[in-house]
């Protein structure tokens, strides 16, 4: 299982990894860990957070999940009791094309949440979505295995495990 015991600083695995993609900077940090990293799972899914639900009940193994929830701004597709169940599940973080909510509990919780903002709404419970599919937003495809480094400073996207010494 990873942990994040070693620091994560994106600018410098950039230098050291120009062929890095990195997504554009529309992202804020809500989570109680401002820096996380692990292969990523994915989840495509529009203002229902069924599938969010599912996936963080199941082992995480240190994975990020990535959400593609369509950049919705109407709803909020993560609050704190799925947070609190991926932090149990193991889960290193959550990277959140859409909003989240319980912010205040969110940055208590120890693990990496990084959102478009904040909204109070819950999403519907519909069962739709999608998983371990590509996925395409702020100008980079994010696939299953790829793996994920966020800090303060952004998000970056590698084919593999990148060094961290």
């Amino acid at each position: 299982m990873m942990t994040n015991a070693i620091e994560i600083v994106t600018p410098d695995l950039c230098d050291a990894h120009p062929e890095v993609a990195v997504l554009d900077p529309l992202f804020a940090n809500f989570g109680g860990l401002e820096a996380f990293y692990g292969p990523i799972r994915t989840i495509k899914c529009f203002e229902d957070n069924s599938m969010v639900k599912q996936a963080v009940a199941e082992p995480g193994n240190g994975a990020v999940l990535v959400v593609d929830a369509g950049g919705s701004h109407r709803c909020a597709m993560l609050g704190d009791m799925l947070a609190e169940q991926a932090v149990a599940n193991g889960w290193a973080g959550v990277v959140m094309y859409g909003c989240v909510r319980d912010v205040d509990i969110l940055a208590a919780l120890p693990i990496g949440v990084q959102a478009l903002g904040s909204h109070p709404r819950k999403s519907e419970k519909r069962g739709e979505g999608q998983r371990d599919i590509d996925v395409t937003f702020a100008g980079v495809t994010l696939k299953p295995g790829q793996w994920l480094y966020a800090d303060n400073n952004g998000i970056i996207v590698a084919e593999h495990e990148l060094p961290l010494s």
